[in-house]
């Protein structure tokens, strides 16, 4: 199955702290309770007079909790890397993933960010592009950085990342460099199977991804407008962008609902109870941005006709939510804009009817046919 192996059944069902138990509850309680003290730290303080994780940060030599975030992140991926290429090691395409992924969110992640201000740059982050990282094209965010990087962020957003998509699906984002997928991918592992499958999931998937897509989109225009006129129209202003960082502007409100509570509380909190993969498969824009790319481009899966067996350990091991056992059953190959490309489908199929491709349908169709596939 070249570079993807298979794995056959698993004992996922065995593990009670997998399956929505009370171990599983005690985790998502943890970690919603971490990402609350996380964000809303300084709000905390005036009910119990201190700042935990500040106050911890601190101890160990690091600036503030945000560094300490950034190091119990590295931590878990590696972790969770680990843990997960001990089951799944065997295909190179999951080492390969898994250790690109890991190095990118270690090094451009943490380490790049926590050095550069000790030779009095700017903290910057080269593995984040907007829409993920949606202050990254407002006009004060890109006048305020280096050239260099505010060309880098530009063309990497909206020239680099789609035309990627589009050749070689959004895995190469979602699932190689991407510290919210590789978080899902490694630390995340033990509840993939979680994510919900039913025609209702899909259905919300569809409508709330595309959503914050559109509230993404408002908001940097938005904001960009209240940079040209900001100054002549006070109230659209303080409307926008606020007067202060906490008030209840539309940048503010953004900030809070999308980068705070869908993609830390509910995003990551929820990873024992339903999956995880909530946030990219329900509110991430830039999931969103690149599976439009995707949905048109050359990445598919490809089956191989009459071999499946409709196991379905391919729909279940399915983070994303896809019954890829349904296409499986038909012969039919398929690309799906959810798709992050994990590959997981592949390695679990007992027979290796699944592959992953990055050939335009033409192309997948003489191939099979065994005919000459010129590129013109």
């Amino acid at each position: 199955m070249d570079l993807q192996g298979q794995n056959g059944l698993m004992d996922t069902y065995r593990k009670p702290w997998r399956n929505r138990g009370l171990g599983g509850v005690l985790v998502s309680v943890g970690l919603i309770l971490f990402y609350l003290v996380l964000y809303f730290e300084d709000k905390l303080e005036k009910l119990i007079h201190m700042r935990p994780l500040t106050q911890l940060a601190e101890s160990v030599g690091l600036r503030n909790r945000w560094y300490l975030y950034g190091f119990t992140y590295c931590v878990l991926m590696i972790l969770g890397g680990a843990f997960y290429l001990r089951k799944h090691g065997n295909s190179r395409y999951n080492q390969l993933r898994i250790a690109v992924n890991v190095t990118v969110q270690v090094l451009l992640g943490f380490l790049l960010p926590f050095v550069m201000p000790l030779f009095n740059g700017p903290e910057l982050y080269f593995s984040y592009f907007w829409p993920l990282k949606y202050d990254y094209l407002y006009p004060h965010t890109l006048q305020d950085l280096p050239l260099y990087f505010a060309a880098y962020t530009v063309l990497g957003s909206l020239v680099l990342a789609p035309v990627m998509a589009y050749f070689y699906g959004k895995r190469w984002y979602c699932s190689w460099v991407c510290g919210c997928g590789g978080l899902a991918n490694t630390f995340g592992d033990p509840w993939r199977h979680l994510t919900s499958k039913s025609t209702r999931a899909w259905r919300f998937e569809k409508q709330a991804i595309y959503v914050v897509l559109g509230v993404a989109l408002l908001t940097t225009a938005m904001v960009g407008m209240d940079f040209l006129v900001g100054s002549r129209h006070p109230t659209f202003h303080r409307l926008v962008a606020g007067e202060h960082w906490d008030d209840w502007s539309l940048k503010y409100l953004y900030g809070l609902v999308v980068g705070s509570i869908l993609a830390g509380v509910v995003g990551t909190g929820l990873y024992p109870l339903l999956g995880p993969r909530v946030w990219c498969r329900n509110f991430c824009p830039m999931a969103a941005f690149l599976g439009l790319a995707q949905k048109f481009g050359r990445f598919h899966i490809r089956v191989k006709p009459g071999m499946c067996i409709s196991c379905g350990n391919c729909s279940t091991y399915c983070e994303m939510g896809i019954d890829v056992r349904s296409y499986a059953q038909s012969d039919q190959s398929f690309t799906r804009a959810a798709c992050v490309g994990c590959g997981m489908c592949a390695h679990v199929c007992p027979r290796g009817v699944l592959k992953l491709e990055n050939v335009s349908k033409g192309q997948a169709d003489k191939q099979r046919q065994g005919l000459r596939v010129l590129d013109l």
